[in-house]
Protein backbone atom coordinates (compact mmCIF):
# COMPACT_ATOMS: atom_id res chain seq x y z
CA UNK A 1 0.00 0.00 0.00
CA UNK A 2 1.34 3.51 -0.94
CA UNK A 3 1.01 6.41 1.82
CA UNK A 4 -1.44 9.05 1.90
CA UNK A 5 -0.15 11.92 0.56
CA UNK A 6 -1.31 13.49 3.75
CA UNK A 7 0.05 11.63 5.91
CA UNK A 8 3.42 11.12 4.11
CA UNK A 9 5.63 12.87 6.79
CA UNK A 10 3.60 11.05 9.77
CA UNK A 11 3.98 7.66 9.37
CA UNK A 12 6.24 4.82 7.43
CA UNK A 13 4.68 2.39 4.36
CA UNK A 14 4.66 -1.11 6.77
CA UNK A 15 2.73 0.86 9.31
CA UNK A 16 0.58 2.42 6.66
CA UNK A 17 -0.27 -1.03 5.99
CA UNK A 18 -1.30 -1.92 9.33
CA UNK A 19 -3.68 0.39 9.53
CA UNK A 20 -5.18 0.98 6.31
CA UNK A 21 -8.99 -0.03 5.55
CA UNK A 22 -8.14 -3.79 4.77
CA UNK A 23 -6.04 -4.21 7.42
CA UNK A 24 -8.61 -2.89 10.23
CA UNK A 25 -11.36 -4.75 8.49
CA UNK A 26 -9.45 -8.35 8.55
CA UNK A 27 -8.67 -7.52 12.33
CA UNK A 28 -12.35 -7.40 12.91
CA UNK A 29 -13.21 -10.17 10.82
CA UNK A 30 -10.68 -12.35 12.50
CA UNK A 31 -12.09 -12.22 15.80
CA UNK A 32 -15.49 -12.88 14.44
CA UNK A 33 -13.72 -15.91 12.70
CA UNK A 34 -12.01 -16.65 15.81
CA UNK A 35 -15.04 -16.32 17.83
CA UNK A 36 -17.21 -18.66 15.40
CA UNK A 37 -15.19 -21.62 15.45
CA UNK A 38 -13.78 -21.30 19.55
CA UNK A 39 -17.90 -21.43 20.23
CA UNK A 40 -18.03 -24.65 17.53
CA UNK A 41 -15.36 -26.37 19.51
CA UNK A 42 -17.41 -25.98 22.57
CA UNK A 43 -20.45 -27.03 20.81
CA UNK A 44 -22.25 -23.56 21.11
CA UNK A 45 -23.04 -22.85 17.65
CA UNK A 46 -22.71 -25.58 14.81
CA UNK A 47 -19.37 -26.12 13.16
CA UNK A 48 -20.65 -26.09 9.88
CA UNK A 49 -22.41 -22.66 10.87
CA UNK A 50 -18.48 -21.73 12.48
CA UNK A 51 -16.61 -22.76 9.23
CA UNK A 52 -19.13 -20.71 7.01
CA UNK A 53 -18.36 -17.64 9.39
CA UNK A 54 -15.04 -18.02 9.22
CA UNK A 55 -14.62 -19.08 5.51
CA UNK A 56 -16.70 -15.51 4.07
CA UNK A 57 -14.75 -13.72 7.03
CA UNK A 58 -12.12 -12.14 4.44
CA UNK A 59 -11.70 -8.66 3.55
CA UNK A 60 -11.78 -8.29 0.20
CA UNK A 61 -15.66 -9.62 0.24
CA UNK A 62 -16.66 -6.29 1.34
CA UNK A 63 -17.51 -2.86 0.65
CA UNK A 64 -14.94 -0.66 3.10
CA UNK A 65 -16.41 2.47 1.57
CA UNK A 66 -20.22 1.50 2.60
CA UNK A 67 -18.77 -0.33 5.82
CA UNK A 68 -17.32 3.66 6.49
CA UNK A 69 -20.74 5.45 5.59
CA UNK A 70 -22.38 3.26 7.91
CA UNK A 71 -20.24 3.34 10.51
CA UNK A 72 -20.78 7.29 10.51
CA UNK A 73 -24.82 6.44 11.19
CA UNK A 74 -23.70 3.72 13.62
CA UNK A 75 -21.41 4.62 16.22
CA UNK A 76 -19.38 1.69 15.91
CA UNK A 77 -17.83 0.02 12.83
CA UNK A 78 -18.66 -3.49 14.39
CA UNK A 79 -22.83 -2.90 13.87
CA UNK A 80 -22.80 -2.39 10.00
CA UNK A 81 -19.74 -5.18 9.49
CA UNK A 82 -21.54 -7.91 11.36
CA UNK A 83 -24.80 -7.18 9.43
CA UNK A 84 -22.47 -7.65 6.54
CA UNK A 85 -21.38 -10.82 7.65
CA UNK A 86 -24.21 -12.08 8.49
CA UNK A 87 -25.89 -11.42 5.02
CA UNK A 88 -22.28 -13.35 3.25
CA UNK A 89 -22.95 -15.95 5.81
CA UNK A 90 -26.68 -16.29 4.40
CA UNK A 91 -25.36 -16.21 0.87
CA UNK A 92 -24.03 -19.78 1.83
CA UNK A 93 -26.30 -20.74 4.27
CA UNK A 94 -29.41 -18.86 5.86
CA UNK A 95 -29.05 -21.24 8.80
CA UNK A 96 -25.49 -20.03 9.73
CA UNK A 97 -25.96 -16.32 9.22
CA UNK A 98 -27.53 -17.09 12.84
CA UNK A 99 -24.72 -17.72 14.83
CA UNK A 100 -22.79 -14.77 13.35
CA UNK A 101 -21.11 -12.66 16.53
CA UNK A 102 -22.90 -15.47 19.00
CA UNK A 103 -22.79 -13.94 22.47
CA UNK A 104 -19.97 -10.72 21.84
CA UNK A 105 -21.03 -7.03 21.71
CA UNK A 106 -19.43 -4.28 19.25
CA UNK A 107 -16.87 -3.38 21.72
CA UNK A 108 -15.93 -6.61 21.69
CA UNK A 109 -14.60 -6.85 18.15
CA UNK A 110 -13.12 -2.84 17.89
CA UNK A 111 -11.24 -3.59 21.14
CA UNK A 112 -9.71 -6.78 19.92
CA UNK A 113 -9.15 -5.40 16.62
CA UNK A 114 -6.82 -2.59 17.99
CA UNK A 115 -5.27 -4.84 19.79
CA UNK A 116 -4.16 -7.34 16.89
CA UNK A 117 -2.98 -4.45 15.06
CA UNK A 118 -0.85 -3.18 18.09
CA UNK A 119 0.44 -6.70 17.92
CA UNK A 120 1.75 -6.36 14.34
CA UNK A 121 2.79 -2.55 15.06
CA UNK A 122 4.67 -3.84 17.96
CA UNK A 123 6.89 -6.42 16.21
CA UNK A 124 7.94 -3.55 13.39
CA UNK A 125 8.86 -0.95 16.34
CA UNK A 126 10.74 -3.21 18.35
CA UNK A 127 12.99 -4.87 15.29
CA UNK A 128 13.09 -0.81 13.83
CA UNK A 129 14.73 0.49 17.74
CA UNK A 130 16.68 -2.91 17.51
CA UNK A 131 18.36 -1.35 14.39
CA UNK A 132 19.07 1.84 15.99
CA UNK A 133 20.69 0.84 19.37
CA UNK A 134 23.14 -1.33 17.30
CA UNK A 135 24.09 1.87 15.18
CA UNK A 136 24.05 4.09 18.34
CA UNK A 137 26.12 1.36 20.34
CA UNK A 138 28.97 1.90 16.95
CA UNK A 139 28.56 5.34 17.22
CA UNK A 140 29.71 5.01 21.06
CA UNK A 141 32.62 2.86 20.04
CA UNK A 142 33.85 4.30 17.75
CA UNK A 143 33.34 7.64 19.05
CA UNK A 144 34.98 7.19 22.40
CA UNK A 145 38.14 9.17 21.94
CA UNK A 146 36.60 11.77 19.99
CA UNK A 147 36.49 14.71 21.97
CA UNK A 148 34.26 17.96 21.19
CA UNK A 149 32.94 20.82 23.08
CA UNK A 150 30.29 20.23 25.82
CA UNK A 151 27.35 22.70 25.34
CA UNK A 152 25.39 23.66 28.42
CA UNK A 153 22.39 26.58 27.58
CA UNK A 154 23.89 26.24 24.16
CA UNK A 155 26.94 28.03 25.14
CA UNK A 156 30.86 25.93 25.25
CA UNK A 157 31.05 24.09 28.15
CA UNK A 158 34.21 21.82 29.32
CA UNK A 159 34.80 19.25 26.61
CA UNK A 160 33.00 15.60 26.42
CA UNK A 161 33.38 13.10 23.72
CA UNK A 162 31.01 12.20 20.89
CA UNK A 163 30.73 8.99 22.62
CA UNK A 164 29.48 10.35 25.70
CA UNK A 165 26.75 12.21 23.70
CA UNK A 166 25.68 9.15 21.22
CA UNK A 167 25.80 6.99 24.58
CA UNK A 168 23.09 9.39 26.48
CA UNK A 169 20.72 9.23 23.08
CA UNK A 170 21.19 5.21 23.21
CA UNK A 171 20.72 5.03 26.93
CA UNK A 172 17.32 6.73 26.60
CA UNK A 173 16.14 5.00 23.84
CA UNK A 174 17.44 1.52 25.42
CA UNK A 175 15.10 2.32 28.32
CA UNK A 176 12.38 3.92 26.05
CA UNK A 177 12.52 0.51 24.23
CA UNK A 178 12.03 -1.37 27.64
CA UNK A 179 8.78 0.49 28.65
CA UNK A 180 7.51 0.35 25.68
CA UNK A 181 7.59 -3.87 25.47
CA UNK A 182 6.57 -3.98 28.76
CA UNK A 183 3.53 -1.79 27.83
CA UNK A 184 2.59 -4.02 24.90
CA UNK A 185 2.90 -7.04 26.68
CA UNK A 186 0.27 -5.65 29.16
CA UNK A 187 -1.64 -4.97 26.56
CA UNK A 188 -1.79 -7.11 24.06
CA UNK A 189 -5.15 -9.16 25.75
CA UNK A 190 -8.59 -10.22 24.03
CA UNK A 191 -11.57 -8.15 24.52
CA UNK A 192 -14.79 -10.56 24.93
CA UNK A 193 -16.66 -9.73 27.40
CA UNK A 194 -20.59 -9.49 26.01
CA UNK A 195 -23.52 -6.43 26.50
CA UNK A 196 -22.32 -5.70 30.31
CA UNK A 197 -18.78 -7.47 30.39
CA UNK A 198 -20.39 -10.34 32.24
CA UNK A 199 -20.40 -12.70 28.98
CA UNK A 200 -24.21 -13.99 30.63
CA UNK A 201 -25.68 -14.99 27.13
CA UNK A 202 -22.61 -17.38 27.16
CA UNK A 203 -24.14 -18.86 30.40
CA UNK A 204 -20.84 -20.83 32.27
CA UNK A 205 -19.13 -21.15 29.47
CA UNK A 206 -17.70 -17.66 28.53
CA UNK A 207 -14.41 -18.35 30.16
CA UNK A 208 -13.93 -21.27 28.37
CA UNK A 209 -14.85 -19.55 24.90
CA UNK A 210 -12.52 -16.68 25.93
CA UNK A 211 -9.63 -18.80 26.81
CA UNK A 212 -10.09 -20.82 23.22
CA UNK A 213 -10.62 -17.20 21.32
CA UNK A 214 -7.53 -15.63 22.77
CA UNK A 215 -5.49 -18.81 22.02
CA UNK A 216 -6.71 -18.85 18.28
CA UNK A 217 -5.68 -15.03 18.07
CA UNK A 218 -2.51 -15.58 19.98
CA UNK A 219 -3.27 -12.71 22.44
CA UNK A 220 -3.36 -13.11 26.68
CA UNK A 221 -6.50 -14.05 28.17
CA UNK A 222 -7.05 -10.95 30.91
CA UNK A 223 -9.26 -11.53 33.54
CA UNK A 224 -11.76 -9.94 33.48
CA UNK A 225 -13.25 -7.50 30.50
CA UNK A 226 -11.96 -4.48 30.31
CA UNK A 227 -14.28 -2.32 27.95
CA UNK A 228 -14.44 1.27 29.97
CA UNK A 229 -11.02 0.40 31.68
CA UNK A 230 -8.38 1.88 29.25
CA UNK A 231 -5.49 2.11 31.26
CA UNK A 232 -3.24 -0.83 29.76
CA UNK A 233 -3.46 1.05 26.11
CA UNK A 234 -2.55 4.08 28.01
CA UNK A 235 0.35 2.98 28.88
CA UNK A 236 1.13 1.93 25.40
CA UNK A 237 0.71 5.57 24.45
CA UNK A 238 2.13 6.85 27.26
CA UNK A 239 5.36 5.15 26.54
CA UNK A 240 5.24 6.08 22.80
CA UNK A 241 5.30 9.48 24.13
CA UNK A 242 8.39 9.58 26.01
CA UNK A 243 10.11 6.97 23.73
CA UNK A 244 9.09 10.20 21.00
CA UNK A 245 10.43 12.78 23.42
CA UNK A 246 13.92 11.17 24.09
CA UNK A 247 14.26 10.67 20.10
CA UNK A 248 13.04 14.08 19.22
CA UNK A 249 16.22 15.18 22.02
CA UNK A 250 18.33 13.22 19.69
CA UNK A 251 17.16 14.60 16.51
CA UNK A 252 17.19 18.47 17.82
CA UNK A 253 21.15 17.21 19.13
CA UNK A 254 21.99 16.29 15.75
CA UNK A 255 20.00 19.06 13.38
CA UNK A 256 22.13 21.59 16.02
CA UNK A 257 25.55 20.05 14.88
CA UNK A 258 24.54 19.86 11.62
CA UNK A 259 24.31 23.96 11.35
CA UNK A 260 27.12 25.18 8.90
CA UNK A 261 28.86 27.19 11.77
CA UNK A 262 28.93 23.95 13.91
CA UNK A 263 29.31 21.30 11.03
CA UNK A 264 29.66 18.70 12.95
CA UNK A 265 27.84 15.89 12.19
CA UNK A 266 25.97 15.45 8.92
CA UNK A 267 22.98 13.08 8.12
CA UNK A 268 23.21 11.11 4.80
CA UNK A 269 22.39 12.47 1.69
CA UNK A 270 21.25 11.12 -1.45
CA UNK A 271 19.26 11.99 -4.58
CA UNK A 272 16.47 14.10 -3.69
CA UNK A 273 16.86 13.68 0.39
CA UNK A 274 18.13 17.05 2.12
CA UNK A 275 17.92 19.46 -0.74
CA UNK A 276 16.31 22.66 -1.50
CA UNK A 277 13.97 23.57 -3.98
CA UNK A 278 15.76 27.03 -4.30
CA UNK A 279 19.19 26.98 -2.75
CA UNK A 280 21.25 24.11 -4.23
CA UNK A 281 23.76 24.38 -1.88
CA UNK A 282 21.50 22.97 0.96
CA UNK A 283 21.97 19.21 2.72
CA UNK A 284 19.20 20.04 5.16
CA UNK A 285 18.40 17.73 8.48
CA UNK A 286 15.76 16.11 6.44
CA UNK A 287 15.63 12.85 9.61
CA UNK A 288 15.72 14.86 12.37
CA UNK A 289 13.01 17.29 10.79
CA UNK A 290 10.94 14.29 10.32
CA UNK A 291 11.20 12.67 14.34
CA UNK A 292 11.01 16.67 15.31
CA UNK A 293 7.57 16.55 13.59
CA UNK A 294 6.54 13.75 15.75
CA UNK A 295 7.93 15.06 18.92
CA UNK A 296 5.36 17.86 18.38
CA UNK A 297 2.22 15.58 17.57
CA UNK A 298 2.71 12.66 19.89
CA UNK A 299 2.35 15.23 23.44
CA UNK A 300 -0.91 16.27 21.94
CA UNK A 301 -1.95 12.75 21.12
CA UNK A 302 -0.98 11.16 24.39
CA UNK A 303 -2.84 14.24 26.50
CA UNK A 304 -6.17 13.34 23.85
CA UNK A 305 -5.56 9.40 24.95
CA UNK A 306 -5.90 10.60 28.32
CA UNK A 307 -8.67 12.37 28.17
CA UNK A 308 -10.77 10.03 26.60
CA UNK A 309 -10.15 7.40 29.76
CA UNK A 310 -12.83 9.28 31.61
CA UNK A 311 -14.99 6.69 30.25
CA UNK A 312 -18.83 5.66 31.36
CA UNK A 313 -19.67 3.09 33.55
CA UNK A 314 -19.94 -0.40 31.64
CA UNK A 315 -19.91 1.65 27.86
CA UNK A 316 -18.59 4.83 26.82
CA UNK A 317 -20.17 7.81 25.61
CA UNK A 318 -17.63 9.40 22.71
CA UNK A 319 -14.57 8.38 24.53
CA UNK A 320 -14.22 4.68 22.55
CA UNK A 321 -15.07 6.67 19.73
CA UNK A 322 -12.21 8.81 19.99
CA UNK A 323 -9.83 6.33 20.66
CA UNK A 324 -9.05 4.70 17.27
CA UNK A 325 -7.43 7.44 14.94
CA UNK A 326 -5.49 8.66 18.35
CA UNK A 327 -4.00 5.52 19.04
CA UNK A 328 -3.09 5.42 14.60
CA UNK A 329 -1.41 8.58 15.17
CA UNK A 330 0.59 7.86 18.07
CA UNK A 331 2.13 4.74 16.69
CA UNK A 332 2.57 5.60 13.37
CA UNK A 333 4.32 9.07 14.47
CA UNK A 334 6.36 6.83 16.88
CA UNK A 335 7.19 4.60 13.90
CA UNK A 336 8.10 7.32 11.73
CA UNK A 337 10.39 8.93 14.17
CA UNK A 338 12.48 5.55 15.25
CA UNK A 339 12.93 4.90 11.54
CA UNK A 340 14.25 8.15 10.78
CA UNK A 341 16.64 8.08 13.53
CA UNK A 342 17.63 4.80 12.31
CA UNK A 343 18.28 5.99 8.91
CA UNK A 344 20.12 9.45 10.37
CA UNK A 345 22.15 7.23 12.62
CA UNK A 346 22.93 4.65 10.39
CA UNK A 347 24.79 6.96 7.44
CA UNK A 348 25.83 9.80 10.11
CA UNK A 349 29.04 11.22 9.35
CA UNK A 350 31.14 12.72 12.00
CA UNK A 351 33.23 15.35 11.50
CA UNK A 352 35.95 14.80 14.04
CA UNK A 353 38.15 17.74 12.89
CA UNK A 354 35.81 20.08 13.04
CA UNK A 355 34.95 18.96 16.65
CA UNK A 356 38.60 19.46 17.50
CA UNK A 357 38.72 22.88 15.74
CA UNK A 358 35.50 23.95 17.24
CA UNK A 359 37.33 23.39 20.87
CA UNK A 360 40.09 25.15 19.98
CA UNK A 361 38.38 28.01 18.94
CA UNK A 362 37.57 28.54 22.21
CA UNK A 363 40.58 29.73 23.12
CA UNK A 364 40.70 27.52 25.84
CA UNK A 365 37.80 29.39 28.06
CA UNK A 366 35.82 25.68 28.39
CA UNK A 367 38.74 25.37 30.87
CA UNK A 368 37.40 27.86 33.17
CA UNK A 369 36.37 25.15 35.60
CA UNK A 370 39.51 23.47 35.49
CA UNK A 371 41.58 26.50 35.90
CA UNK A 372 39.65 27.97 38.87
CA UNK A 373 40.27 24.36 40.61
CA UNK A 374 43.28 24.55 40.36
CA UNK A 375 44.08 28.40 41.45
CA UNK A 376 41.24 28.21 44.30
CA UNK A 377 43.96 26.06 46.58
CA UNK A 378 46.28 29.23 46.45
CA UNK A 379 44.62 32.18 46.11
CA UNK A 380 41.29 31.24 47.58
CA UNK A 381 37.62 30.31 45.67
CA UNK A 382 36.20 34.20 45.47
CA UNK A 383 39.80 35.24 44.12
CA UNK A 384 40.20 32.51 41.77
CA UNK A 385 37.14 33.09 40.60
CA UNK A 386 37.19 36.89 40.13
CA UNK A 387 40.40 36.30 38.45
CA UNK A 388 38.74 33.88 36.02
CA UNK A 389 36.28 35.90 35.00
CA UNK A 390 38.55 38.98 33.88
CA UNK A 391 40.98 36.54 31.87
CA UNK A 392 38.18 34.66 29.54
CA UNK A 393 36.64 37.96 28.63
CA UNK A 394 36.04 37.92 25.06
CA UNK A 395 38.71 41.02 24.31
CA UNK A 396 41.72 39.05 26.61
CA UNK A 397 41.24 35.61 24.77
CA UNK A 398 42.06 38.01 21.95
CA UNK A 399 45.16 37.89 23.06
CA UNK A 400 45.74 34.48 23.26
CA UNK A 401 44.63 31.22 24.75
CA UNK A 402 43.21 31.07 28.75
CA UNK A 403 46.68 29.47 29.21
CA UNK A 404 48.94 32.06 28.03
CA UNK A 405 47.00 34.46 29.05
CA UNK A 406 47.03 32.91 33.11
CA UNK A 407 50.72 32.26 32.60
CA UNK A 408 51.43 35.89 32.66
CA UNK A 409 49.69 37.11 35.50
CA UNK A 410 51.86 37.59 38.51
CA UNK A 411 49.35 36.15 41.29
CA UNK A 412 49.74 33.19 38.77
CA UNK A 413 53.34 33.22 38.49
CA UNK A 414 53.72 33.24 42.01
CA UNK A 415 52.18 29.82 42.16
CA UNK A 416 52.77 27.79 39.14
CA UNK A 417 55.00 28.20 36.46
CA UNK A 418 54.71 27.49 32.97
CA UNK A 419 54.97 24.32 32.96
CA UNK A 420 52.36 23.50 35.12
CA UNK A 421 49.74 25.54 33.07
CA UNK A 422 50.86 23.50 29.58
CA UNK A 423 48.03 20.77 30.44
CA UNK A 424 45.67 23.40 31.51
CA UNK A 425 44.05 22.95 27.85
CA UNK A 426 44.55 19.17 27.13
CA UNK A 427 40.89 18.03 26.43
CA UNK A 428 41.74 14.41 26.96
CA UNK A 429 43.19 15.48 30.59
CA UNK A 430 39.86 16.98 31.82
CA UNK A 431 37.13 14.29 30.46
CA UNK A 432 36.48 13.20 34.18
CA UNK A 433 34.40 9.56 33.72
CA UNK A 434 33.09 10.12 30.18
CA UNK A 435 34.07 6.76 28.82
CA UNK A 436 33.36 5.12 31.55
CA UNK A 437 29.82 6.51 31.37
CA UNK A 438 29.39 5.73 28.20
CA UNK A 439 29.95 2.38 28.57
CA UNK A 440 27.40 1.47 31.51
CA UNK A 441 24.88 4.35 29.11
CA UNK A 442 24.97 1.78 26.00
CA UNK A 443 27.47 -1.37 26.46
CA UNK A 444 27.54 -3.95 24.44
CA UNK A 445 26.48 -5.98 27.32
CA UNK A 446 23.34 -4.30 28.28
CA UNK A 447 20.58 -6.49 28.22
CA UNK A 448 17.41 -6.23 25.86
CA UNK A 449 13.38 -6.24 26.46
CA UNK A 450 13.06 -10.48 26.21
CA UNK A 451 10.95 -11.67 23.53
CA UNK A 452 6.93 -11.42 24.10
CA UNK A 453 6.06 -14.92 24.45
CA UNK A 454 3.61 -16.46 22.12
Amino acid sequence: MSVRLIESLSTTEPLAEIFSDLSVLQAMLDFEGALARSEAELKIIPPSAARIIARVARAENFDVVSLARETLRAGTPSIPLVKALRKKAQEEDAAAADFVHWGATSQDVSDTALVLLLKKAAAILSADLKRLEAALDSLVIQNKNTVMVGRTLLQPAPPITFGLKAAGWCGAIRRGHARLHAAFSDALILQLGGASGTLAALGNRGDKVRKQVAKRLKLDDPDAPWHTHRDRLAAVVCACGVLVGSIGKMARDISLLMQAEVGELSEPGGSGRGGSSTMPQKRNPIASVIALAASYRVPVLVASFLSEMVQEHERAVGGLQAEWPTVAGVIQSTGVAIASMVEATEGLTVNRKRMRENLEETQGAVYAEKAALLLSRKLGREPAHSLLQQATRPQQLRKGTLSEILAQLPEVQTFFDARALRTLDDPEDYLGLAREFSERLCGRSRTRPPARKK
